[in-house]
């Protein structure tokens, strides 16, 4: 599926958190929202990222958002991930199906076509999405730099205050 464009809804979904929270798109209507993908739990760029929301994160909360990351990654993958860098947000396991696609990411449009050194693939892309109050897209980041972006997403949430 294509990327939500910013301005629309977020599309509804049903997700698990690795610790089993189910989490709803219909139900990221209060606060802000941040949902970002990654290609694989504890690899150099991830954890990166996954640091810098977490350095971030008390800023996050003053400002009223919720982050949550998603990978292909399984639930315990995931939460020796979240032990090991201390991560206080959630991580949502977006296992693959029986077709090798993990829904999620298939519907937020960040299962794309990758290439590493002249190999083409699909894998999840490192997207991400801010959802304001009332479920619509604030802004969305194609291109993310790990060590910017969280940085970046609480500027953006500050600006549309």
């Amino acid at each position: 599926m294509p990327l939500i464009a910013p301005g629309k809804p977020i599309p509804d979904f049903t997700a698990r958190t690795a610790d089993g929270e189910i989490v709803k798109g219909a139900f990221l209507t209060k606060g802000f929202t941040v949902i970002y993908f990654y290609p694989k739990d504890d690899t150099p760029g991830c954890t990166k990222e996954a640091c810098a929301f977490r350095d971030l994160h008390a800023d996050l909360l003053k400002a009223k958002a919720r982050v949550y990351g998603v990978s292909a990654d399984d639930a315990e993958s995931h939460a020796k991930f979240a032990g090991k860098f201390k991560l206080p947000f959630d991580l949502i396991v977006d296992e693959p199906g029986k077709d090798g696609v993990p829904p999620l990411a298939k519907k937020l449009g960040a299962w794309q076509e990758k290439s590493m050194y002249g190999k083409t693939y699909m894998g999840i892309a490192r997207i991400a999405y801010l959802v304001g109050p009332g479920g619509t897209v604030l802004q969305r980041w194609d291109k993310v730099k790990p060590e910017e972006h969280a940085a970046e997403v609480l500027e953006a949430i500050r600006a549309a205050k």
